[in-house]
């Protein structure tokens, strides 16, 4: 604040002004008992500090709703505005020398849009309209799902239903994994053939996807997903229009590990897509993530990994989340994907994996993309992974006719053929 007379500090869902000597703080929003989360939203970046002299905006999200927009707080600490939308609303700007401000608004159904006024929030206008062509075709809906994991916490997850959705019809699903992914909720996707997780490019092709969230215990990480991910598609398939016998599971790189995992425990899913993921938890603990140049041991010790002590004084727990040492109990057909440049995950967990699996006569497919790092770059690689889920989804969960690269496999010169005879020039 101006004079350094306090700084902003935030907890789960307030925010505080504090003295920095320390003797008092003052509680400047009241979100917890509504479950709404405030952060203060900057609009000049001009200025080095905040005056308190002037109304205060700040962002607000719903932590159980999802709903999204702005509340102003005046120089005498009176709440003058809060705006809520069930929307994601963001990016609020406003003219430097004039009163009119601008935000964009989206959901799922709705592209983003700009939105200008000159105050209040709520009567802001529309003044773009992104996707107009969408009226002239069918979009699905989302829904919040509440579930409990487990251990009987309550989570939530997102839940995407299929362009036109018929009540009494069941429907395959698949699952999209991570970690917290319910706030995701109001997103617009806009379907793309170069996107393998693109959600709105299998609810355009009758498919239900599912986003649940996944919270941990310490030094549990894969089970912990295990404990959450199962009881919310069991959750979600009590609703009667999911064909059980058609789950699909897929996530990327966290989510791939997630994904390797879990039909290591359970037999729910009928297919799995495994982006990047990780495999062996001991050798990844002793590799480098190349991208940056240090260790992979601060992934579990520090951070994502959450296993707070190095394997040797834990290797039980290393072992037991490490879906290459399960991997004896996998019936599901699993796609594992990996660049072989790949700078935050080495590609060998991959191989870990693959001749593992290989060796149990397990059924596991290895696609590597030569010079590509943790994500795919290169547009044809992007387009050619893309197609390849979509296949093997459509031949496992909906009995689609297997590709060849399915049943036989794939080499890269072939692949390689393959792309030259598509981009070859037909003369007359």
């Amino acid at each position: 604040m101006k004079g350094d007379t306090e700084v902003l500090l935030y907890d789960e869902f307030d925010t505080w002004a504090v003295k920095p000597d320390g003797p008092c703080a003052r509680l400047l929003t009241d979100g917890r008992k509504d479950g709404l989360i405030y952060r203060f939203n900057r609009l000049d970046f001009e200025e080095d500090f905040i005056d308190p002299a002037q109304s205060m905006v700040f962002n607000v999200f719903g932590d159980k709703t999802k709903q999204s927009g702005y509340m102003v707080l005046n120089a005498k600490g009176k709440k003058e505005e809060l705006f809520l939308q069930d929307k994601s609303i963001r990016g609020l700007r406003k003219a430097k020398d004039a009163a009119p401000f601008v935000f964009t608004a989206e959901s799922y159904t709705e592209s983003p849009n700009v939105y200008v006024g000159p105050g209040p929030f709520a009567q802001a206008k529309a003044v773009s309209n992104t996707n107009p062509q969408q009226k002239n075709y069918a979009w699905g809906k989302t829904e919040l799902i509440d579930f409990k994991n487990q251990d009987g916490k309550d989570l939530q997850g997102v839940l995407h239903y299929p362009a036109n959705y018929e009540p009494g019809k069941k429907y395959p699903m698949i699952t999209y994994i991570y970690e917290i992914r319910s706030n995701s909720m109001h997103n617009y996707v806009a379907p793309t053939p170069r996107n393998a997780y693109n959600l709105t490019h299998f609810t355009q092709q009758g498919y239900f996807v599912f986003q649940p969230d996944i919270v941990y215990k310490t030094n549990h990480p894969g089970e912990s997903a295990v404990e959450c991910v199962v009881p919310a598609v069991e959750k979600v398939i009590e609703k009667g229009f999911i064909d059980e016998k058609r789950i699909g599971l897929m996530g990327h790189s966290w989510g791939g590990y997630q994904t390797a995992f879990l039909v290591t425990q359970t037999n729910l899913f009928s297919a799995a897509v495994a982006g990047a993921p990780l495999t062996n938890m001991i050798s990844m603990y002793n590799s480098i993530y190349w991208n940056s140049g240090t260790p992979d041991q601060q992934i579990f010790e520090t951070s994502q990994g959450r296993l707070r002590e190095p394997y040797w004084k834990l290797m039980d727990e290393y072992i037991a989340n490490s879906p290459m040492f399960q991997a004896q109990n996998i019936q599901t057909p699993l796609l594992v994907t990996f660049g072989d440049n790949d700078g935050a995950v080495d590609w060998h967990q991959g191989i870990e994996m693959y001749t593992t699996m290989r060796r149990m006569e397990k059924p596991m497919i290895l696609l590597v993309y030569a010079g590509e790092n943790h994500g795919l770059a290169k547009k044809e690689n992007q387009m050619d992974y893309a197609a390849k889920v979509n296949q093997y989804f459509n031949h496992h969960l909906n009995g689609g006719k297997a590709e060849p690269w399915i049943t036989e496999g794939q080499t890269f010169l072939e692949k390689k053929k393959l792309e030259e005879q598509k981009n070859k020039v037909i003369k007359p």
